[in-house]
């Protein structure tokens, strides 16, 4: 039996280790605590906090939750393996401090109730050329948040940082992620492996696989290595 945390499951990449983990038969339980309920094709929480219409026979809940104000006390924080796929932009945020608050403190709070609870496994999802001591914010916070993590002791921490995510059109508009996605596409081969768009599924399945496995430590998997040769 082998229960899933997956937080951020409303994101691209969230979405899809949602839909991975539904459909793997390793998987008997997910549990995706989100702002809002997910998509009647695959829950339809309501807000006491379980799925109503639960998905895979019932394997799925969603509870309804305040990233703010997270509760310290639900059964569902201890699970076999956590996948966190949290995050936003600056322009989405509002400002840096807002930015920092969601990809760091939001991650972060998550992840300490998990391994309080019992957790010992997790994944996250984060970014090319994160680093605590760059000079650009968004990689800087990323960076931070990797190093915190890392503090909190997990038997085993997996980290994906990818490029360009592709997996078709977000909810929210990105405009900088839009024009990256049409010049990687036109250029093709000519960039170097690790810069290249990488599909959502693939980062999804990346951070599964490495949940399941459950190796001891700590492990970083950099964006080319996601890809296939060619």
């Amino acid at each position: 039996m082998t229960t899933i945390l997956v937080l951020g499951a409303t994101g691209l990449v969230g979405a899809q280790v949602l839909r991975l983990a539904l459909a793997h038969p390793e998987v008997t339980k997910v549990v995706a605590p989100a702002r809002r309920a997910l998509s009647s094709g695959l829950s339809g929480a309501a807000g006491g906090g379980k799925a109503e219409r639960p998905d895979r026979g019932g394997r799925l809940e969603n509870p309804i939750v305040d990233f703010e104000r997270l509760p310290e006390d639900a059964a569902w924080w201890r699970a076999d393996a956590a996948i966190c796929a949290l995050g936003t932009t600056i322009r989405q945020a509002g400002s840096q401090t807002a930015f920092r608050r969601v990809d760091h403190d939001y991650v972060l709070g998550a992840a300490r109730l998990a391994r309080l609870a019992g957790t010992p496994v997790f994944a996250l999802n984060s970014s090319l050329a994160a680093d605590p001591a760059s000079k650009n914010f968004y990689l800087r916070v990323k960076g931070e948040t990797e190093r915190d993590l890392a503090a909190l002791g997990f038997d085993s921490l997996t980290i994906v940082r990818p490029s360009l995510l592709d997996g078709g059109p977000r909810p929210e508009l990105r405009r900088g992620e839009l024009m990256g996605l049409f010049v990687a596409r036109l250029l093709g081969p000519l960039i170097p492996r690790r810069y290249r768009p990488v599909p959502t599924r693939l980062v999804a399945q990346a951070m599964l696989d490495a949940c399941l496995r459950a190796d001891p430590g700590v492990r970083v998997i950099e964006s080319g290595r996601l890809l296939a040769p060619g």
